[in-house]
């Protein structure tokens, strides 16, 4: 009987892009979550049922759900400095207000 393989690919792209999206704001932590729980559940489903799944497959998405968790941690270190940063500054409208000094400035420069 052949052995199902559990394909780690969705779970890398997700992870990856989660990475780049991570300087939107950090929201990059929802694609990186989303792949995290399903490198999750896939191994939750090859654990319960080992005799089905490919040992090498298994490995494979257990790196993968590795590279999410660490992709998913520096998001959420981003958001929590972001929002360090935007207390730092004095909050949300000095925030703004510096947003708008700096967006003058590189009209003024062109």
């Amino acid at each position: 009987m052949e052995k199902e393989r559990l394909n780690p690919t969705l779970v890398y792209v997700l992870a990856i892009v989660g990475l780049l999206c991570c300087c939107i704001a950090g929201s990059g932590f929802i694609l990186a979550g989303a792949a995290f729980f399903i490198a999750n559940t896939q191994i939750k489903k090859a654990v319960e049922n080992p005799e089905a799944y490919d040992l090498t497959s298994v490995q494979g998405m257990k790196t993968a759900k590795i590279v999410a968790l660490v992709i998913l941690i520096i998001n959420i270190l981003f958001i929590g400095w972001l929002i360090y940063s935007i207390q730092a500054m004095g909050g949300w409208d000095a925030y703004m207000e510096q947003v708008q000094k700096m967006t003058e400035q590189w009209q003024n420069a062109q």
